[in-house]
């Protein structure tokens, strides 16, 4: 069976990479770092995440944000409502410039909240450098979901005519792969075989003529 790549690698990288951003999200140097990329930015008031790729949800924090988010327990909500996505991910953003097990909460208890979202609430985490950081994160996951994309629209089916006719036939009741090509090699035609009687049907592939014959002959009322 052949495959053929009806779209060229040229067309693909001149097709902008899409993001859809909540508008809260707007003066952040994310943002910015992603129009640097060359993404197609769409601001819209979202209910869930900071950023959507296609199906993917992206739930963004600085360090800070978030572990002020556990003290006052938001992050639990979002955590919960992120998981309408069937894909999606928490950001955690600013390893370059702030310790993780420093400030308010204990080091063991942040990593115990860490261990809660990735085991109980099913959602990967990710830790960035910075904005920068962050923006190239997202580039990438971007670019491996439209390669994904591209491979599936670009890889169309071309059958030659007798695998067209053996496809066709497989697909009435009790006819397989080798049972189809007996019949072709038989009769050549579908019309032929539909014409055939149901005694010489069943000389030829025995008990399956009885479905195939009837599936013929069924009248649509």
């Amino acid at each position: 069976m052949a495959f053929y790549n009806i779209f060229s690698n040229k067309k693909e990288k001149k097709e902008k990479l899409s993001i859809i951003i909540d508008y809260r999200e707007k003066n952040s140097l994310v943002v910015s770092e992603l129009m640097k990329l060359g993404f197609k930015i769409q601001f819209e008031q979202l209910p869930v995440a900071d950023y959507l790729i296609d199906n993917t949800a992206i739930e963004r924090k600085t360090l800070s944000d978030f572990k002020s988010s556990i003290i006052n327990k938001r992050i639990v909500q979002q955590l919960l409502e992120i998981k309408q996505y069937p894909q999606h991910l928490l950001i955690l953003e600013g390893l370059e410039s702030e310790d993780p097990y420093s400030g308010a909460i204990h080091e063991n208890a942040f990593r115990g909240f860490l261990l809660s979202v990735a085991l109980e609430y099913k959602t990967p985490i990710i830790f960035t450098l910075n904005e920068k950081d962050t923006a190239k994160y997202l580039y990438v996951m971007a670019k491996k979901k439209k390669k994904v994309e591209y491979a599936i629209r670009s890889a169309k089916i071309i059958l030659s005519e007798k695998e067209r006719l053996q496809f066709i036939l497989e697909g009435f009741p009790g006819i397989g792969p080798s049972t189809a090509k007996k019949l072709l090699n038989e009769y050549k035609t579908i019309k032929q075989i539909s014409n055939a009687p149901l005694g010489d049907l069943e000389k030829f592939i025995g008990k399956k003529a009885i479905l195939l014959y009837k599936f013929f002959n069924y009248a649509y009322l």
